[in-house]
């Protein structure tokens, strides 16, 4: 079947499904009802208005316009509507978020974002310089 207009999502779990363990799939997929587990894909996800999920997901890019409990970690962007709850960790390249979006969490993102920190934080010991030894004239009245 083409793509006709905004059919980029071949999957489709409706708004009267309820889906609980794991799911992976190749394309893009709209979440319209209930969804708890894991989400695994290359593709898309979209994340409905209307729709709750309690998941682990990792996508290409992810959309929420819905309710989200989870970590999200998105090969490219994560996009947070203006309508979208999320509680959760998220990773992605790019991150988006609509003014009114209710989010609740860590991030990590940019060109790294994918990737765990690997730079341990600057200690103490390397920010201290120990005072340099000035003369003082012994013989001074």
């Amino acid at each position: 079947m083409a793509d006709a207009g905004g059919q980029e999502f071949p999957t489709v779990l409706g708004p009267d499904a309820s889906f609980k363990g794991e799911l992976s799939f190749e394309k893009g997929m709209r979440l319209m009802g209930r969804f708890e587990g894991k989400l695994n894909t290359p593709g898309r996800l979209h994340i409905a208005k209307e729709a709750k999920m309690s998941a682990d997901v990792e996508a290409g890019a992810i959309v929420v316009e819905g309710e989200v409990q989870g970590n999200l970690s998105a090969n490219d962007r994560i996009e947070l509507k203006q309508t979208a709850r999320y509680e959760g960790d998220l990773r992605a390249s790019k991150l988006v978020v609509d003014e009114g979006a209710i989010f609740n969490g860590h991030v990590s993102v940019g060109p790294d974002g994918q990737a765990k920190p690997q730079r341990p934080p600057q200690g103490a010991p390397q920010a201290h310089r120990p005072p340099q030894a000035q003369p003082q004239p012994q013989g001074a009245k």
